[in-house]
């Protein structure tokens, strides 16, 4: 008893410590920031944003972190990563092309950062055989994006027969807004991958059908039609590894409302039974 009282003080710091330390991991899932939701921040202002909110992964988009840019240029950037305690996990969506020299650019940008993950949304099918090149090389998994289903990639159909026959390192961004906006289930599609969703866009689209056909607009999380509390569920059960990055196509002056809501929807998401 009398050590149980010794150490009682220790325990209980510690517990609230563990309760408290972050919200970028709930029930095993991992929360981050795609920075285009922080698009009208700069560098610094959107690394101390991610700090304050404890959202320790970040994916950097290109007006973040330009991967053509010098060594020395990174070594500042990662500094201020590092000084804010974050994790740059990857960057995109990353423009791709066929010289193989600037495609090259981006996995040693990958590998000065420590990421192990990129992510684009190549033009042209034909660069897949550089990406995949490149990824044997480096061992960097390269992760495709999707919008809407009139763009390239918006179809999963099309996205599988891309996997098909490529490494395993080449897998998919699932974007689950823009999955919705196509009133395909997120879940499902996550399902349908088989294993090879790497990375996702944690955001939600209301759609609304029309003479014109259908239109959608981005919400806070949960107040769309992409489900995003059944996809959660999924993730759990497979125990899924990635970072949800919340994300949102509203211009947003101050993300900090959706932020806020997306981090609460992703607490009581996660601890649902």
């Amino acid at each position: 008893m009398h050590l149980l009282r010794t150490f009682a003080p220790a325990l209980l710091a510690g517990a609230l410590f563990c309760s408290s330390s972050s919200h970028a991991e709930s029930r095993d899932l991992k929360l981050g920031m795609q920075t285009w939701t922080l698009r009208n921040l700069n560098f610094e202002q959107a690394m101390e944003f991610c700090a304050k909110h404890q959202i320790k992964y970040v994916q950097l988009i290109p007006n973040h972190l330009n991967p053509n840019g010098t060594k020395e240029e990174w070594q500042k950037k990662k500094e201020v990563i590092e000084k804010n305690g974050l994790i740059a996990y990857t960057f995109g969506v990353a423009g791709t092309s066929l010289n193989h020299d600037e495609n090259k650019k981006l996995f040693e940008c990958a590998k000065f950062f420590g990421m192990k993950l990129i992510v684009v949304e190549p033009g042209d099918f034909k660069i897949f055989d550089d990406l995949e090149q490149l990824a044997k090389e480096y061992d960097i998994r390269v992760a495709i994006h999707n919008h809407g289903i009139s763009s390239m990639y918006g179809n999963p159909l099309v996205v599988r027969n891309v996997l098909k026959h490529r490494d395993s390192r080449i897998g998919v961004c699932l974007d689950a807004g823009w999955i919705a906006s196509s009133r395909m289930n997120p879940a499902g599609v996550f399902r349908d991958y088989q294993g090879r969703v790497f990375d996702i866009h944690l955001k939600d689209k209301k759609v609304t059908g029309g003479e014109k056909g259908d239109s959608s607009r981005d919400t806070f999380l949960g107040e769309g039609d992409a489900k995003l509390s059944e996809l959660i569920k999924m993730l759990q059960e497979r125990k899924w590894d990635g970072v949800l990055a919340i994300e949102t196509d509203n211009d947003l002056k101050d993300p900090t409302e959706h932020t806020e809501k997306a981090i609460e929807f992703f607490k009581n998401a996660s601890a649902s039974k």
